[in-house]
């Protein structure tokens, strides 16, 4: 269970970071 919620954590996190990465340019861009 313990793994379970890491391993959900870490793919939350790694899908942050991904969206922030694509949303961070466009932004600048528009500002």
């Amino acid at each position: 269970m313990n793994n379970k919620i890491k391993y959900k954590s870490n793919n939350n996190i790694v899908y942050s970071c991904k969206y922030h990465i694509v949303w961070c340019p466009k932004y600048r861009r528009k500002v």
